[in-house]
């Protein structure tokens, strides 16, 4: 069998909790998803100087999620939310990271905060803070345990999660305060909640570049096993 080289990215942590110098983190179900679908999982460090030898080993790329913000001023925000917490390095290296693999037309897979980091680079914007943006929102940021769903999306037909996914509904965990916003003309959004906060997005101009707001490798579902088998395959080609 042939092992497509996947990159994931890393969580990194200030000193304290696990060691007392910095340190990256990552969930075992990102690696174990790859497994599963036939990958071979390589985790990241953020070193912004290697993206070209970075580029030149991997098959396909998962940007992953984390408790932290992209920084307003990427997408011409002229204000910055109370709440926003911004980890400027690893934003940096995973932008160009993620601008090299789509250059080279290879697949990129943006998850929960690596979906609004894709949407960012694709043109769009971000709304800061939820509960001060949309009216009635879901509660977002579930307080039942990641492994169950906290709502569901409605998947636009004719998309390529749709064509990935082969429903028009998926119930889906839920752990974010922002979300997509404004679209460029490269932007497809193919995934919503039923509050109206945008839950996919996609750009075809690409061989396979696909966001999702939830985390998809808890697998609470067949639709986000569906996304890992064809982000995989994608990768294998």
């Amino acid at each position: 069998m042939t092992y497509p080289i996947i990159g994931i990215t890393l969580d990194a942590e200030e000193p304290g909790g696990y060691s007392n110098m910095p340190w990256y983190a990552l969930r075992q179900n990102y690696a174990d998803v790859v497994v599963a679908s036939g990958g071979l999982p390589l985790a990241l460090p953020h070193e912004p100087d290697l993206v070209g030898a970075y580029l030149e080993k991997l098959d396909g790329l998962i940007v992953t999620g984390g408790a932290f913000d992209v920084d307003p001023s990427m997408f011409g925000a002229e204000t910055r939310h109370d709440t926003v917490v911004t980890k400027d390095r690893r934003t940096a290296f995973e932008k160009a990271m993620t601008e090299a693999m789509l250059g080279a037309d290879k697949p990129v897979l943006g998850i929960c905060g690596g979906q609004q980091l894709l949407h960012v680079i694709l043109g769009g914007t971000l709304i800061q803070h939820i509960p001060d943006e949309v009216d009635a929102p879901l509660s977002h940021e579930q307080p039942n345990p990641r492994t169950e769903a906290g709502h569901h999306v409605d998947v636009v037909p004719g998309t390529l999660l749709h064509r990935i996914v082969g429903t028009n509904r998926l119930d889906v965990n839920s752990a974010h305060h922002q979300a997509a916003k404004d679209l460029s003309d490269n932007i497809t959004v193919n995934a919503t909640a039923p509050d109206g906060v945008i839950e996919g997005i996609e750009d075809a101009r690409y061989r396979f570049c696909l966001g999702v707001q939830w985390h998809p490798e808890y697998l609470i579902s067949k639709g986000d096993k569906d996304i890992i088998d064809a982000f995989i395959a994608a990768s294998r080609t």
